[in-house]
């Protein structure tokens, strides 16, 4: 029998449970949720089996670190950051919470990689190229209202660059966007990573 020393672990997998371990979060496993955070210190992560296709872990870890930031320091000892997703009242968090995702993923060319794969998919695709901007664009006749998912956002953007998750966050979207140029030229077009960091 051979002996077997060491474990295949996928690389962008290291890089966001690193990242989320420098933030004060132990990543689980569990085919009992889709992602939750219990309040204290654990984010519990779907398994394989249990999400979609294009789902990652790297993806569900960013889109939980992108809630806490729009929920602030507060949040950390709440289940849920503090969020009831069957609350309508909730919506505008979770749309802040896509707009930052949008806004930090652009700053390595992957918006697309990290989308949202929940039903919030949607909202997510018609982001404009600035997601922060409440800008609303000239002559438009249908939304003429400012999205008060902004504000929060903008905070939430605040919080990404100066607080004590700068840095690695920074570090985990970077590292992907070097496994994203890795891969240039030769994904096919069905492959997350296809046409990623280029742009």
């Amino acid at each position: 029998m051979r002996k077997i020393s060491t474990i295949y672990r996928d690389p962008l997998d290291i890089i966001w449970i690193q990242a989320a371990a420098k933030m004060g979060m132990r990543v689980h496993r569990s085919s009992e949720v889709n992602a939750s955070w219990d309040g204290c210190g654990t984010l519990t992560i779907g398994t394989p089996e249990t999400l979609d296709p294009d789902d990652c872990v790297a993806q569900m870890i960013f889109h939980e670190v992108c809630h806490s930031l729009c929920e602030g320091p507060d949040c950390l000892t709440k289940p849920d950051w503090g969020l009831d997703n069957s609350d309508p009242a909730k919506r505008v968090h979770e749309h802040a919470c896509l707009r930052l995702q949008a806004a930090l993923a652009d700053q390595v060319h992957m918006r697309s990689f990290f989308a949202a794969t929940t039903f919030f998919r949607s909202y997510y695709d018609r982001l404009p190229a600035d997601p922060l901007s409440d800008t609303v664009p000239q002559g438009d006749p249908v939304d003429t209202v400012i999205d008060p998912a902004i504000a929060i956002a903008k905070v939430a953007w605040d919080r990404a660059h100066q607080g004590p998750w700068a840095e690695p966050l920074d570090d985990a979207l970077r590292r992907s966007a070097m496994i994203a140029r890795a891969l240039d030229g030769i994904t096919t077009a069905e492959s997350i990573w296809h046409q990623q960091g280029l742009r």
